[in-house]
């Protein structure tokens, strides 16, 4: 099996020994310091996400639901969990926002409430129409 390059985070984690407000030369050495091998990294889809708890970790569920419009009448059933902290959770909060702003910046606001999203014109084509009479 051929491994994948390692490749650095975009992110730099400070530590005690450089503090968050270094000058970019030095944010850069410590970004070059953090490795990621993603050779072993198990991708999949998903259009559902459940978030729950405990008072010490959060649990995110992802799954794919095959009728994401109206109420599933099927099992949703979940085939990936994250289990974070919530010191990661809130990092990865951060690091979520600014990639969603910066997409909204460059495409547009992203509507999550589906019945804002529908347009008239295409209702109206999905409804049927009524047959002339002779």
């Amino acid at each position: 099996m051929a491994k994948s390059p390692e490749k650095t985070e975009g992110t730099p984690t400070p530590n005690k020994a450089t503090p968050a407000a270094a000058n970019p030369t030095q944010q850069k050495k410590v970004q070059d310091l953090v490795q990621i091998d993603e050779s072993k990294a198990v991708t999949s889809y998903g259009n559902f996400c459940r978030v729950t708890g405990t008072p010490e970790e959060l649990i995110i569920d992802f799954a794919l639901n095959p009728q994401p419009m109206g109420t599933p009448t099927k099992p949703i059933i979940v085939d990936q969990r994250i289990i974070l902290n919530f010191y990661t959770a809130k990092r990865m909060l951060a690091a979520l926002n600014m990639s969603l702003q910066r997409h909204e910046a460059t495409f547009g606001v992203l509507e999550t409430d589906i019945q804002k999203r529908v347009r008239p014109s295409a209702l109206a084509q999905a409804q049927p129409r009524p047959q002339a009479q002779s």
